[in-house]
């Protein structure tokens, strides 16, 4: 398995990042195993062999290309 993050202190205030998360993977097909959650960090676990999908799908629906 692989752990992936979405990490910010931004989710504090920001609503609809664990949905943009899971919507994100799902689009890809990426099955999550396991969610875990804090104030500032919303990780899963996910099949390896997709992990480098879901850090590509995430990473273009967060707009990080733009940071």
């Amino acid at each position: 398995v692989a752990k992936v993050s979405v990490v910010g202190i931004g989710m504090r205030s920001h609503a609809g990042v664990a949905a943009a998360m899971f919507k994100a993977l799902a689009a890809e097909n990426v099955n999550i195993k396991v969610i875990a959650t804090s104030e500032i960090k919303i990780s899963v676990l996910i099949d390896r062999k997709y992990m480098e999908l879901a850090v590509q799908a995430l990473h273009d629906t967060f707009g990080l290309e733009e940071a």
